[in-house]
């Protein structure tokens, strides 16, 4: 005996099988092509990037040891080479700083300032400090031999995401003339000289070093008086040069009573922070201080004697990615 040979319905599950199959429900319920992976380049080129951060085992160049290590106040001067072979991008190599890390180069001879990101071990000759990306060299405007200082800073994400991506950061402000003098004194006759050696320690969190003297000469300013000096020079808050006469830099604190200095005095205010860790890390970035209000860690610089002194640091604070940074009186 023949079943009933009933059809009707056959065209019609059929259909609904295609429509499903084509929406990648059918067999496992798969998720559609358009929640792929995220674009590699994206993923390149994200805050992850960054890390692990690299030291590498001590090695031996003509002779000498280098050893990476990671010294947030790495600071020196020295001369630079230009990597022909390097890849696009401001990038830089280096001896001993991580790697990956960040660090602001200044010409010696313009004062002009850039963002480049370390990336490479090298150079590999104890005559120059630093190996300049072709990219890196056309920003900075130097060339092969260049007098340059090397110091490693905290750039903000924004910035540091366009090195990753191979672009440029925006330019630093230009190192003023006083201090490349101060640091051009410092150039040794090949290789470097850390500058982070010269320095004593930072102030503590809530003691404000002296204000600058107006119109004292960085080159004339006599051993008890190299704080005020360095801040009319420029140097970072909280440290002290170097005399270049050999004698021994005063401490911050042995200085004018930071009470007096201060009255009248202005300060730029980077940022406020909840985290204290936060905040040391942008002082330590801007070479300025931490200071309480309340349950908030304020980032400062200076005190600065006049409105065109606190004037240049805040542009250069803000070009340091704090857009929203003030002056305040520092009483």
């Amino acid at each position: 005996m023949r079943l009933p040979d009933d059809r009707s319905g056959a065209p019609l599950a059929l259909a609904l099988g295609l429509a499903l199959a084509g929406c990648g429900v059918v067999g496992g319920g798969e998720r559609p092509a358009a929640t792929a992976a995220a674009n590699p380049a994206d993923v390149a080129n994200g805050p992850a990037a960054d890390y692990p951060v690299v030291l590498g085992e001590p090695f031996t160049i003509e002779g000498v040891e280098h050893v990476p290590s990671d010294a947030l106040n790495h600071d020196e001067v020295g001369f630079a080479t230009v990597d022909r072979e390097a890849q696009a991008g401001v990038t830089v190599a280096h001896k001993t700083l991580p790697l990956p890390s960040y660090v602001e180069i200044t010409a010696l001879d313009t004062g002009r300032t850039i963002l480049a990101r370390v990336e490479r071990r090298g150079p590999m000759t104890n005559a120059r400090v630093v190996a300049l990306s072709p990219d890196a060299a056309q920003q900075l405007g130097a060339g092969e031999g260049a007098a340059v200082r090397v110091r490693r800073v905290n750039p903000p994400e924004v910035q540091r995401a366009e090195l990753r991506a191979g672009r440029t950061a925006p330019l630093r402000m230009d190192t003023p003339e006083t201090l490349l003098g101060v640091l051009r004194r410092k150039l040794p006759a090949a290789g470097s000289a850390s500058l982070a050696d010269a320095r004593k320690a930072p102030v503590p969190s809530g003691v404000r070093p002296a204000a600058p003297v107006a119109g004292v000469e960085a080159t004339r300013t006599p051993a008890r008086s190299s704080a005020p000096a360095a801040a009319a020079a420029g140097a970072p808050a909280g440290y002290a040069l170097a005399p270049l006469d050999g004698a021994p830099a005063t401490r911050p604190e042995e200085a004018s009573p930071p009470a007096a200095a201060v009255q009248g005095g202005l300060v730029v205010q980077a940022a406020a922070f909840a985290n204290r860790a936060n905040a040391d890390r942008a002082a330590r970035a801007l070479g300025g201080f931490v200071s309480r209000a309340g349950r908030f860690y304020r980032v400062r610089t200076g005190p600065f004697a006049t409105r065109a002194q606190a004037e240049a640091a805040l542009a250069k604070v803000r070009a340091a990615g704090y857009s929203d940074a003030k002056i305040f009186s520092a009483g």
